[in-house]
């Protein structure tokens, strides 16, 4: 009997790795590793280490086409701060991320809106808006300069009244206002970019705002109409708090996607004269590949970067925690 209780009393101080059976890896685990790590390996050289590639020769000499490794600290971060051109992309960068999200936001949730009240014929226009979206911005950027051009689209039917102009690359007019002594404007150039990406990426909005209301239980707006609550009010105080996360997934992806904007912009106006519609994904194409500032280009790249990972790294955090 002391013997039993003395082994039972030992196995209980004992460790509990040590009482416990080593796990040993099956064939089913290897096979699951060997499917996985070629994707490791391929994301870990193209995506990370090319990411570190960059940064490195953002820190670099190498503005010529023989590469100089040399170590230059922050020269090209500060070259390119200084710089009017740089200075230009981030204005015209900013202007149009919040005129993009801002009209997107509000023209999806229009739209939506409309379709989820069973309107005849949905489906047909569900296609219709969602159409855009199966273009690439190169197509999307040759239509509308096609549209915008003064000799054929929409300018020639202008020029047949007297209006025409090459309002999108006239660096002459400005839209804007005053408050107080301060003066806001903007190119009205930019104003045409963000036209023609809204026009590609409101069927994006539209989806995801449409799925968001097909969600929301009827009964939840019957209950308010009983309560009292006018149509404008149930939308106001009910259906959009509602959608708040699909608004917060749309702001997300929508910065992502100007943050970064190239293709459309440069098929449709270039960088303009005086840089009207310059953006940083322009400015680092050219420098790094016409004109072989490879460090220049490396830290527009970072900048451009950092810049998403802005709006990216606070909503993966709060989604992790989300689920948590």
């Amino acid at each position: 009997m002391e013997r039993v209780l003395a082994t039972e009393s030992e196995t209980a101080r004992a460790p509990v790795g040590l009482s416990r059976k080593k796990r040993k890896l099956t064939s089913d685990h290897m096979l699951a590793i060997a499917f996985i790590l070629p994707s490791i390996l391929l994301m870990a050289i193209f995506v990370y280490g090319f990411i570190s590639w960059t940064g490195y020769v953002s820190l670099s000499n190498w503005n010529s086409l023989v590469p100089d490794f040399s170590f230059a600290g922050l020269k090209n971060y500060l070259f390119l701060f200084g710089d009017f051109r740089f200075q230009a992309d981030l204005r015209n960068t900013l202007v149009f991320t919040a005129l993009f999200i801002v009209t997107v936001i509000v023209i999806g949730q229009f739209i939506a809106i409309l379709l989820d009240q069973k309107i005849k014929a949905e489906s047909l226009f569900r296609n219709i808006f969602f159409f855009p979206m199966a273009l690439s911005f190169v197509v999307t950027g040759v239509v509308w300069q096609w549209l915008l051009n003064p000799s054929t689209g929409v300018n020639l039917f202008l020029g047949k009244i007297g209006l025409e102009s090459m309002w999108y690359t006239d660096t002459n007019i400005w839209a804007g206002f005053k408050w107080g002594e301060i003066e806001f404007g903007v190119p009205i150039a930019i104003i045409a970019v963000v036209i023609a990406a809204v026009w590609q990426m409101t069927g994006f909005a539209v989806a995801m705002y449409l799925a968001g209301l097909r969600g929301i239980p009827d009964e939840i707006r019957e209950a308010a109409r009983m309560d009292g609550a006018t149509e404008f009010q149930v939308y106001r105080k009910i259906i959009l708090p509602l959608l708040r996360p699909i608004t917060v997934s749309v702001v997300i992806i929508m910065a992502h996607i100007s943050l970064k904007i190239f293709d459309l912009i440069y098929a449709m106006t270039g960088p303009g004269a005086n840089f009207v519609t310059d953006v940083p994904g322009v400015y680092m194409f050219e420098t790094t590949f016409r004109g072989n500032y490879y460090g220049n280009g490396a830290a527009i790249a970072i900048i451009m970067l950092l810049s998403v990972a802005i709006f990216i790294v606070p909503y993966l955090i709060s989604s992790r925690k989300g689920e948590s």
